[in-house]
């Protein structure tokens, strides 16, 4: 399930234009909007680079979990003093509950089957407070996705011009994207690729994993940029 074993070093400059800044603000609202308790407490499960956790720490005690080390080492460059731990969200165990655990920018998709949908919202359920709150960004669902479609993204920096191109097919309900990366500095040209697959759930398989792992779950169509967004509030 690991992604971004080569590209960790370039997560940042690809996705800066993502505004987690306005992004957290509306994951404040939702909290607070659905939680049975004070939130105090976060668990950012897929954390990537941290992005989202150095604007969400303003309002809570924040951990990161992920699965890989090098975002991870960029989380940390970000908030120092943050806890980050390398873990899968399918079994990981951190011995503690929090009153938020959320999992974005479709991270869900990386556990590719239902059973891995169904084990990763158990595993983050388990590390939710009595009264607090799952809030999971999904993938596309089997609807949504198109196969053979294709995309090229590009960063200029004044030393560093970066190309990646892509192109996804779909195979036995996964999405598969095949990366190619294009590097380039005054030191020359690096090439490599990377395949990400990404299991696409039908909105019932997203609910069913929810319930069955004892939450009371709703939709927000909206989401952060459209995607929708899974919110899951555990009884008191």
């Amino acid at each position: 399930m690991a992604a971004y074993a080569e590209s960790a070093e370039l997560y940042d400059a690809l996705y800066r234009w993502k505004d987690y800044a306005a992004e957290a603000l509306t994951l404040r609202e939702l909290i607070e909007a659905n939680a049975r308790r004070e939130v105090v407490t976060l668990l950012d499960v897929a954390c990537g680079s941290g992005a989202h956790l150095v604007h969400l720490a303003a309002f809570y005690q924040c951990t990161g979990l992920d699965l890989s080390d090098g975002l991870l080492e960029a989380a940390r460059a970000k908030l120092p003093d943050g806890t980050f731990v390398l873990g899968d969200m399918r079994d990981f165990a951190l011995g503690r509950t929090f009153g938020a655990v959320v999992c974005l920018f479709s991270a869900i998709g990386y556990v590719q089957t239902v059973d891995g949908l169904r084990q990763a919202v158990a595993a983050m359920t388990r590390h939710v407070a009595p009264g607090g709150v799952l809030l999971v960004e999904p993938w596309f669902s089997p609807d949504e996705a198109r196969d053979g479609h294709i995309s090229i993204l590009t960063v200029e920096d004044a030393d560093r011009k970066i190309v990646r191109a892509s192109v996804s097919k779909i195979r036995d309900g996964v999405s598969e994207l095949d990366f190619h990366y294009l590097v380039l500095t005054p030191d020359g040209v690096q090439h490599f690729s990377e395949m990400h697959k990404l299991g696409l759930f039908t909105d019932a398989e997203y609910c069913a994993a929810f319930t069955d792992a004892g939450l009371n779950v709703t939709r927000d169509e909206h989401g952060l940029d459209g995607r929708g967004l899974y919110v899951g509030v555990k009884p008191v």
